[in-house]
């Protein structure tokens, strides 16, 4: 039985857009997500939504525009998640803080694993200027974790790890769940969360092997 009655991805639209652009974008992840970007014409994201084939250039410019709306929006969604200062300020100790950002980023991938699966593997079809957009804020993603765990290695919290290699493979376990994870799977978003939560500070607790040949 799926979990989430309301789309999840009806909540990644801020007020500031009417709602038949809401609809349109709801629509076009969902039909990004089945057939991809190339695959899905503007008649199939207007039909999608109940609206005539020529109602998408209404609100967009193209359909690369919606692409670029959606991972937009959804990139700067994913990282309000795990950068609420409340929730970091909570977190007392670098572990602590790890366990908190960790969590939140793979909950939120998972709850809205259809959004990011188009917004982490469609984004070969933006042009220049809005990958180099969204490359900006995806730079914002590493950053947060590197310094969470080069603060817990000075302090002696975590063991002497290359947090640049810990701060990638923490990353691709969040972002790879979004292939496979189904809503009516096994586990919750939360119960995947606090699972990958624990695996990070796992990572940065054990001592490290040899270095890689």
């Amino acid at each position: 039985m799926t979990r989430n009655v309301v789309d999840p991805v009806t909540e990644l639209w801020g007020d500031d857009l009417v709602p038949v652009a809401r609809a349109l974008l709801t629509s076009a992840v969902h039909c990004f997500a089945r057939r991809g970007f190339t695959g899905t014409t503007t008649r199939d994201i207007s039909t999608g939504a109940g609206l005539s084939p020529a109602a998408l250039y209404v609100h967009f410019r193209s359909k690369e525009d919606v692409l670029f709306e959606i991972a937009r929006r959804g990139h700067l969604r994913a990282l309000e998640a795990v950068s609420v200062p409340e929730v970091l300020a909570g977190a007392d100790d670098p572990p602590s803080r790890l366990r908190a950002v960790m969590s939140r980023f793979v909950t939120w991938h998972a709850l809205h694993h259809v959004a990011a699966r188009v917004c982490q593997y469609e984004l070969a079809a933006l042009n220049p200027e809005h990958l180099e957009e969204i490359a900006g804020i995806r730079r914002e993603f590493p950053e947060l974790f590197r310094a969470v765990i080069v603060e817990g290695v000075d302090r002696g919290d975590f063991a002497p790890v290359d947090a640049g290699r810990v701060v990638r493979a923490l990353l691709s376990l969040g972002v790879d769940l979004v292939r496979w994870y189904r809503s009516d799977g096994p586990d919750s978003p939360e119960q995947l969360g606090r699972f990958y939560a624990d695996l990070a500070v796992s990572m940065v607790s054990a001592v490290p092997g040899p270095p890689a040949g």
